[in-house]
């Protein structure tokens, strides 16, 4: 949508007698749109209110929580012109039911703006188009995610809490894994091998990793760190539960 200042005077133009191909070329306003305004020069059009944080819109709690995790992990702000932003989540391939839960998140958050799709080696990235994504992510900022601080704010801190599952879900979906280890024990009568499943989460991030592991002790689920970025869940009760709500990819 065109600023109204552009409006008003594409149509001053317009009405000094210069023809809709020289304002087009002026201002860079599409001729069918200038002719639209020609038309209706008295009709202003509706601002497009999306936004839960600007405009007060509803917002899907269940899906931002997913799709919260989804950024966290694989997903990108990136900044283009007029002052509009695309937010991008890197899906990969082998997972195509993945993408989809990507695409409704998507479109359950912003349900005015349209989801895309761009193909990449390997990957599907999904993404969307809108002024507001700094303000539905307040930690978009420059450089990558674990060189800046990422903490939450008060109400994310409230959605988070109340889905608590979906927003693992979206981190495990993104940065994470259902594994099945095998161990062997020597017996005398010949090796016997063990198998068992387990859920491993990685990210660089310090401050991702805490938001990951505290959103498990408020689910009562049993975390261990295996490495400096690496946490897992690997007690059975614990499995289990994190096969109630997350599972194998897809």
């Amino acid at each position: 949508m065109h600023p109204s200042t552009v409006r008003r005077t594409a149509l001053q133009l317009l009405s000094s007698g210069l023809t809709v191909r020289e304002v087009h070329r002026r201002l860079n306003v599409g001729q069918s749109t200038l002719r639209r305004w020609m038309a209706n020069p008295d009709k202003v059009p509706e601002p497009k209110r999306s936004c839960p944080r600007c405009h007060g819109c509803p917002l899907d709690g269940s899906a931002y929580a997913y799709l919260l995790g989804l950024y966290l992990g694989d997903g990108h702000i990136a900044h283009g012109s007029k002052g509009v932003f695309r937010l991008d989540i890197a899906c990969c391939d082998d997972w195509p039911g993945l993408t989809e839960a990507a695409v409704q998140a998507l479109a359950a958050v912003l349900p005015t703006n349209s989801v895309g799709q761009r193909q990449r080696t390997g990957c599907t990235i999904v993404n969307m188009t809108s002024k507001h994504w700094p303000c539905i992510f307040p930690q978009h900022g420059p450089g990558m995610k674990h060189t800046r601080a990422i903490v939450l704010e008060g109400w994310q801190e409230e959605i988070v809490s109340e889905f608590g599952e979906e927003f693992v879900r979206g981190l495990i979906h993104s940065d994470g894994c259902r594994a099945v280890n095998r161990v062997r024990r020597p017996l005398k009568d010949g090796d016997r091998w063990y198998e068992y499943p387990r859920y491993f989460f990685t990210n660089a991030s310090d401050d991702i990793r805490e938001l990951f592991t505290d959103a498990l002790d408020r689910l009562g689920i049993e975390w261990k760190r295996s490495n400096e970025r690496i946490i897992s869940v690997a007690k059975k009760e614990a499995v289990a539960r994190l096969d109630e709500f997350v599972g194998p990819k897809y």
